[in-house]
């Protein structure tokens, strides 16, 4: 019977340490440049490793660039003056656009290591790569300047697919999942009208609006939860949009007439940016659920003394890790890369719970003793 009794007590105890894992606080991070005055970061994996672009001393030049901590390491280039990382896998592999010798085209480009790798422009002038999936597919679009068309590709090894359409001429893949879904946008024939699109094996699926005449899908996670933005009814604004399955999902704003949804984990929390009802400027966001929080609301007093203000959350991984960027007028920062980590803290019930438990605990221990003697 005293065993049971000092389980339940474990148990008790135990349980206000897993609690504790529910509430969770903000680090943030500043993490600069690569010796020049502004930085973007796009995306982060579940290890940590943040990727973007930054400017070099004198602003000399801007290079795709990988951040570990705070330490940021140019990737290069093809040989031209610029370059952008905007995916990373969880095996560091990062996808991303690298200006080519003669800085006439940008072409999809893929990192591994050390190494640069041109995906090349299949059937067009210039390519792009927006993301990439923990198989290391390549998802973006090629451009064909003469005849004026975009067509969304995956590049996955030595194989390059052409994505079907809509029949429109402008095609775009932004998101690939480890599945192999593929999500981005699509003009509709003969019109500037574009809608998010899905992709899944040979079917293409139009994801709609909120009944406006565009939208755009920018991520996708593993269950095949698109986001993005869609315009409303005579496209008086544009908002952050969830899709799953047959259901569009009006994310809502800060207040104002504007948001955009750019990433979502497979826990499913989005983070985007959105503008206030004051329209004091785009806010990075975080949504759980429908409810929209201004990040900058997670900033302890001295990040926000200093002069820091999140403006851009452009990714999220599954633990939970947000990059993106920031302003400080202080400084006179037009964008620095920023992480903001979590950090699990217990919440005040949760010591209350943890100490009734140890105290449960003692007077185990206590009633015991006096038993034996």
């Amino acid at each position: 019977m005293n065993k049971n009794v000092l389980n339940i007590a474990l148990v008790i105890a135990l349980s206000g340490l897993a609690l504790s894992a529910n509430a969770a606080a903000y680090s943030y991070k500043d993490l600069g440049t690569l010796g020049g005055t502004s930085s973007y970061a796009y995306a982060i994996n579940n290890v940590g490793q943040v990727v973007g672009s930054a400017s070099t001393t004198n602003n000399a030049a801007f290079y795709a660039t990988i951040w570990n901590e705070t330490v940021a390491t140019s990737l290069g280039t093809l040989g031209g003056d610029s370059s952008e990382a905007l995916a990373i896998n969880d095996v560091g592999e990062v996808a991303g656009i690298a200006l080519t010798a003669d800085n006439r085209a940008f072409h999809a480009t893929l990192w591994s290591g050390s190494s640069a790798i041109d995906l090349g422009t299949p059937g067009g002038n210039s390519s792009y790569a927006y993301a990439i999936n923990n198989l290391g597919q390549v998802a973006g679009y090629v451009y064909n300047q003469t005849i004026d068309q975009s067509d969304a590709t995956v590049w996955s090894t030595n194989t390059v697919t052409t994505l079907s359409t809509l029949d429109g001429k402008y095609n775009f893949a932004h998101a690939i999942n480890d599945s192999g879904q593929v999500a981005g946008a699509v003009f509709l024939p003969n019109s500037f009208e574009h809608h998010a699109t899905l992709w899944s094996g040979e079917t293409i699926t139009d994801l709609g609006t909120l009944g406006g005449t565009y939208s755009i899908a920018n991520a996708i996670n593993n269950y095949g939860v698109v986001v993005g933005a869609a315009s409303t009814f005579n496209d008086e604004a544009s908002v952050a949009t969830l899709w799953d399955g047959s259901t569009t999902i009006n994310l809502g704003t800060l207040g104002g007439d504007y948001s955009i949804a750019n990433d979502i984990n497979n826990a499913g929390q989005i983070v985007g940016n959105s503008e206030h009802a004051d329209y004091i400027g785009p806010r990075a966001t975080i949504w759980n659920g429908t409810v929209a929080t201004d990040l900058n609301s997670y900033l302890d007093a001295s990040t926000v003394a200093a002069g820091w203000v999140l403006t851009q959350a452009n990714g999220i991984n599954d633990n939970g890790w947000i990059v993106g960027n920031a302003t400080n007028s202080l400084l006179g920062i037009y964008s620095h890369a920023f992480l903001m980590s979590v950090t699990p803290v217990p919440e005040p019930d949760t010591y209350g719970m943890m100490l009734m438990g140890l105290g449960l605990m003692g007077f185990v221990v206590r009633r015991r003793k006096n038993q034996k003697i």
